[in-house]
């Protein structure tokens, strides 16, 4: 008889990247697609005077967080982007907390990523084709100040 796999472990396969929530400070959000969840520490090069080594040694510095895109349909009625957007005043913004979920067969987050006082930078509407026969997709830019990941 042949292996249908259903006693392999769950740790043998990686998770698919199709299924996942966004939560937008207390909203649910759908989106089509989120990129840029990167974190980076600077690279800091140091020589002292007395080293016998002719080289630098190199030590890790601050970390940088990259920007983190999102992209969704356009619904009828939902400028939701555009309203967060209007509220960027000088020196004033809502800043709110954006969980993305990687979520399992069961709707149970696996590995969920947090935003720390996000906020939006950049907003890209739809381009317009009157030969084309594509869904209508907007995309947003936001800023945040820190990215923790938690398994769950």
């Amino acid at each position: 008889m042949a292996d249908d796999g259903s006693a392999q472990s769950t740790t043998v396969w990686p998770l698919p990247k199709f299924y996942f929530e966004v939560k937008w400070d207390t909203n649910v959000m759908l989106f089509q697609e989120v990129s840029g969840l990167d974190v980076q520490s600077e690279e800091i090069k140091y020589r002292h005077g007395d080293s016998k080594n002719f080289s630098a040694i190199k030590m890790p510095g601050l970390k940088k967080v990259g920007n983190v895109t999102m992209k969704k349909g356009i619904f009828k009625a939902d400028n939701k982007f555009w309203l967060w957007f209007n509220e960027i005043k000088m020196n004033t913004i809502k800043r709110v907390p954006v969980t993305i979920s990687l979520l399992d067969e069961a709707g149970a987050p696996t590995m969920v990523w947090t935003l720390a006082n996000a906020w939006p930078t950049k907003i890209t509407g739809t381009d317009l084709k009157a030969v084309g026969n594509e869904v209508a997709v907007e995309s947003i830019e936001i800023v945040h100040e820190g990215l923790t990941i938690a398994n769950g």
